[in-house]
């Protein structure tokens, strides 16, 4: 596994990259109404991941590995990220870090945890394999979790609010 050094001025480029290409969706969005050019997929994982690699210390698997982004201190982590209100999940992990980015560029974490409850909870299957999670029960979810079963962020970050949503 290659060392990355993270830094808080590399998440300010990637921060000013990121408003630069919600900038671009913002343009195509105006251009075809009706239509949604969010920066879901694998660009927005990769936001996550290197974001959560950051604030959280984790050190990430090679990408596209299955189940697990990465670990900190022994512990398997899953990182989601979104920009809608839903996401979707397929293999139950030992802790879940679900963070939100906001057409600002902004991150916030939503679910810090155990990946237990929020597997339990996720939708029936889908036709694609996946299960959805709702962000409002992500949050919700995250008000129980105790702090000992937390993954402890090395850097403050706010935690996600129902106002904060992109609309």
């Amino acid at each position: 596994m290659e060392t990355i050094h993270y830094t808080q001025e590399k998440m300010e480029r990637v921060k000013e990259q990121v408003q630069k290409m919600i900038s671009i969706v913002g343009e195509l969005e105006k251009d075809f109404p009706g239509r949604h050019f969010t920066l879901d997929g694998h660009l927005v994982g990769s936001i996550g991941e290197v974001m959560a690699a950051y604030y959280y210390g984790i050190n990430l698997y090679t990408a596209s590995a299955e189940t697990h982004d990465g670990e900190v201190d022994g512990k398997k982590v899953q990182i989601k990220i979104s920009q809608q209100d839903n996401l979707v999940i397929n293999h139950e992990p030992d802790y879940l870090i679900v963070l939100y980015l906001r057409k600002n560029g902004d991150i916030f974490e939503v679910y810090n945890g155990k990946g237990k409850e929020p597997w339990k909870n996720a939708g029936k299957w889908d036709s694609h394999n996946n299960r959805h999670m709702r962000v409002n029960k992500l949050m919700e979810l995250d008000a129980q979790v105790k702090d000992e079963d937390r993954i402890p962020a090395r850097f403050p970050i706010e935690k996600m609010k129902k106002e904060y949503k992109n609309k």
